[in-house]
């Protein structure tokens, strides 16, 4: 069945995504590996899109979240490398090593719990290893009176049998972040990473295929941290202060329509606890885009989003499918005029800002049933509902 796509819709930009990916791979040199970061739907623009344009223009790997997201790569066709960046149960193990899927080891209980499934199906886990040099998240503890012990629990992943430990990483807290203390922090971390990596290939005589650590904010400021392969999420897909810097492209713009204008007099409440009440006689759009579709209710009454006369104040609190905006000096704004919840007129960025957030939460927020039509060389090359009919 067909979606009028006219309600609200994503349109995805592949050429913005290919535009960005060139200009990183000019900036990483032809010597080190690009892993495009595709976890989360490709922060909502299309995991199985983005990956098929990435292996075409001849990206190295790509990473994801679970083993669900992997497998689903593979059976679209995605034959490239693919690295799990968080937890998959043991018993996954056999359908990873099937499809050929990298799995992420984060500390001793996952390599032993990988190690004996690999054994018992026959087969060899290709593995990368995550050292925590200092996000407190995932990955062996390695810093001050931990150094031994983690170095220790590496080394004893490099060697273990079923286990084919083709790479080491780490992943940076605040590279993204500007100031002496985060990039002091930053430099702690990769010279941290880059001992422990010395340590144990000098101690197990293993020498790592790969090794990463370089997300966006380092692959835009720090270039010594590139090593084997950068693995750039936001940058890729052309949000941020970085972007603007490096001249990349934003890849998604959202989209509705004005469904119903009403007329008020002063001082009626708009929306649920009449958080905004009109002033003069005002002119409302009804928009049918609301917090299921993505659009975060903290940005009631805050923000403001784009018409063909202007930007348009949000006016009242977002509901579950629809919102307001005050349209009373836009007469030429009428039913089934387009407006731009972001894009080129209406940045993303500051909508960000606006809500106290990234720009990705955003893209990542928009909803399965928010339609994606995708754009390549001007022209709609697929769409995408994620309904079943």
């Amino acid at each position: 069945m067909e979606s009028t796509l006219r309600r609200t819709w994503a349109e995805i930009n592949l050429d913005a995504i290919a535009h960005n990916y060139k200009v990183i791979r000019q900036k990483i040199g032809s010597d080190v590996k690009f892993l495009g970061v595709v976890k989360a739907d490709a922060y909502g623009h299309g995991s199985i899109q983005v990956s098929k344009l990435l292996q075409n223009l001849g990206a190295n790997y790509l990473a994801v979240s679970s083993a669900d997201e992997a497998l689903e790569l593979r059976v679209n066709g995605i034959t490239m490398p693919i690295l799990i960046l968080g937890y998959t149960p043991k018993e996954q193990v056999p359908r990873l090593i099937e499809y050929d899927i990298t799995q992420a080891i984060t500390c001793k209980a996952k390599a032993d719990e990988y190690s004996a499934e690999a054994l018992r199906c026959g087969g060899t886990l290709k593995v990368h290893i995550k050292v925590d040099t200092g996000m407190s998240r995932l990955g062996y503890l390695c810093d001050n009176d931990d150094f031994e012990n983690g170095v220790k629990g590496i080394a004893e992943a490099c060697t273990m049998p079923g286990l084919n430990a083709e790479g080491i990483f780490t992943h940076f807290a605040v590279a993204d972040e500007f100031g002496e203390k985060a990039d002091n922090y930053t430099k702690h971390q990769f010279e941290l990473f880059t001992r422990v990596i010395k340590t144990v290939e000098d101690r197990v005589g293993h020498k790592f295929k790969i090794r990463h650590c370089a997300n966006t904010g380092a692959t835009a400021r720090f270039p010594e941290t590139y090593l084997d392969m950068v693995r750039p999420g936001l940058l890729l897909y052309g949000y941020g202060t970085f972007a603007k810097e490096l001249g990349l492209r934003p890849a998604m713009t959202l989209k509705t329509t004005v469904s119903t204008i009403k007329i008020y007099p002063a001082n009626t409440a708009i929306s649920y606890g009449g958080t905004y009440v009109t002033e003069d006689t005002t002119r409302i759009g009804v928009l049918p885009y609301g917090y299921a579709d993505g659009f975060l209710r903290s940005l009631s009454n805050k923000c403001s989003l784009y018409t063909k006369e202007g930007p348009a104040k949000l006016r009242g609190k977002i509901c579950m499918d629809m919102c307001m905006i005050e349209m009373t000096n836009m007469p030429t704004v009428d039913v089934g005029s387009e407006v731009e919840i972001f894009g080129e007129k209406n940045s993303i960025d500051d909508l960000a800002e606006c809500a106290g957030t990234i720009p990705y939460e955003l893209t990542c927020a928009v909803s399965k049933r928010v339609p994606r039509v995708y754009y390549q060389n001007g022209e709609v090359v697929e769409k995408e509902l994620m309904l079943r009919f």
